[in-house]
């Protein structure tokens, strides 16, 4: 059978699995009851099995539970190559959404669901060239691992973190790994269009500041009030610019962007430059410096009580490279009165865009879209990467999408009204096809 006569097999099941998937509500609230990801699990362990997979479930916790299983490729000499995607889902808010979020509703060509882009169309992706596979007895050449996990949306503690700490074993001999988010398209015009892949990925430093002052009456005077120290320091940080600091990736992107659009990305035009790109500037912008985001604000038990404390939280994010830096630039902008501290501390990420893997990605892109170029991106979210990369796994964001040139695809996640265009969840099918038969 021919490799276009095996994709047009693979394409039957994808759109179902992945509105199958959304049905399956894995919210995650975070902590270590926060979400409950065991029926997706055995969901996807039962479609693996039908596919002659070796699949087998991992809980690191009641409800929190992992998937993974091994393709055995024909040549045992090669190093092994993991596939990773998340099954867990932030929140989502019925009222605020056109469809029932977790409806899994196929309307006007598109996917509707919470998860959709975030992940599970790149889990319905996998899971429906794994089962065409195994219906034509296609058999990879390397061995392909994969994993569909828990928690990553919470930052993976009882996900990706858990696995590779308590079951390092079922990655023997990976090398290299491919997850969210990249291979994706921007459209330049009809006929260029852009694919970033990600070679790099932001680190997290999620803060909890505390202002302390004097409990008192809330009808005096207070000179002392820590809810007025904190609303400063919060307001400080939020409208603090830090320095613009190009790392290899960004470099990457700049510089093949600019031959294809005429930009000039050069000094003080980098900034008005990234505006015209449109929705994906938003993206583009967080990578180019540290950011930190006030996102949470406590203080107070009765509102005729002055608080002696009141905290907020952060969601800083540092540039591979840059920690340090973040860090230093953190207690100059708060000063010495707000007392901060870590509750959440991952590493940042990067690689070289080049060697094989990355001739393999580039190759499936442009065997469906001769458009395509292909180039480096650094990522300002975290994704479960960070933990296979201390596996020493060169780690990737390829879950490639051909998408509309109108559609945001950046303010999907964790959007309201997240989608995914069919049209584009078939190209992505084929391209993953093509990528792990020739990776």
């Amino acid at each position: 059978m021919s490799n276009e006569e095996s994709v047009a097999v693979i394409g039957s099941e994808v759109v179902g699995i992945c509105s199958d998937l959304i049905r399956i509500d894995t919210s995650n609230f975070g902590g270590v009851d926060g979400a409950n990801e065991r029926p997706a699990a055995e969901f996807v362990a039962s479609l693996l099995e039908g596919a002659g997979v070796a699949a087998k479930i991992y809980e690191s916790a009641p409800g929190r539970a992992s998937v993974v299983g091994r393709i055995a490729g024909s040549d045992p000499s090669r190093p092994a190559l993991l596939v990773h995607c998340h099954l867990d889902v932030v929140p989502a808010i019925a009222a605020d959404w056109s469809i029932d979020p977790f409806s899994g509703e196929v309307a006007d060509g598109v996917i509707w669901g919470r998860g959709a882009v975030d992940m599970k169309d790149m889990c319905a992706m996998v899971l429906a060239v794994v089962r065409g596979w195994f219906r034509i007895g296609y058999q990879p050449e390397r061995d392909i691992v994969l994993a569909f996990l828990a928690d990553e949306e919470a930052g993976s503690k009882f996900g990706a973190h858990w696995i590779v700490r308590e079951h390092p074993e079922l990655f023997d001999g990976c090398t290299e790994a491919i997850g969210e988010v990249g291979g994706f398209s921007y459209s330049v015009n009809e006929q260029v269009r852009l694919y970033p892949i990600m070679t790099a990925e932001k680190g997290t430093n999620w803060m909890r500041l505390t202002a302390r002052g004097t409990a008192s009456h809330g009808s005096m005077v207070s000179k002392d009030n820590s809810v007025l120290a904190l609303s400063a320091a919060v307001i400080r940080l939020g409208e603090h610019k830090f320095p613009i600091r190009i790392t290899e990736s960004v470099r990457g992107f700049l510089d093949t962007a600019a031959k294809v659009t005429g930009l000039d990305f050069s000094g003080d035009r980098l900034e008005s430059e990234l505006e015209k790109l449109g929705p994906i500037s938003a993206m583009l912008a967080a990578t180019i410096r540290n950011t930190a985001n006030p996102t949470m604000l406590s203080a107070g038990t009765s509102v005729n009580v002055v608080p002696s404390t009141a905290v907020a939280y952060v969601d800083g994010r540092f540039l591979p490279g840059y920690e340090e830096e973040f860090q230093k630039e953190i207690s100059e902008v708060l000063g010495p009165d707000i007392d901060w501290e870590l509750v959440l501390q991952e590493i940042a990420l990067e690689t070289k865009f080049e060697g094989p893997l990355i001739e393999a990605m580039s190759a499936a892109l442009l065997s469906e879209d001769p458009g395509a170029i292909p180039l480096p991106y650094l990522l300002s979210a975290f994704t479960d990467a960070k933990a296979f990369s201390f596996l020493g796994m060169q780690c990737y964001g390829f879950s490639p999408l051909r998408l509309p040139s109108d559609l945001d695809f950046s303010g999907l996640f964790h959007g309201v009204d997240e989608r995914v265009p069919v049209d584009s969840l078939l190209f992505g099918e084929k391209v993953l096809d093509h990528f792990l038969r020739n990776s």
